[in-house]
């Protein structure tokens, strides 16, 4: 795992673990210990969230 996480842009991992942590309240590591897909499809799935929370609130 590690080796992946040495080729990974250093500000791009942070940002995706703040931005999961935020949402969802895990671990740094729990999310660390995610494969690249997998933490790829949760970040997609809390911006999926986020557009319909933001669609319901347009439409107050």
């Amino acid at each position: 795992m590690w080796a992946a996480v040495a080729t990974y842009p250093r500000e791009q991992l942070y940002q995706e673990i703040a931005y999961i942590a935020y949402h969802f309240h895990w671990s740094q590591d729990a999310i660390l210990d995610m494969e690249h897909e997998e933490r790829h499809t949760w970040l997609k799935e809390i911006a999926r969230i986020n557009r319909e929370i933001n669609a319901a609130r347009r439409q107050d």
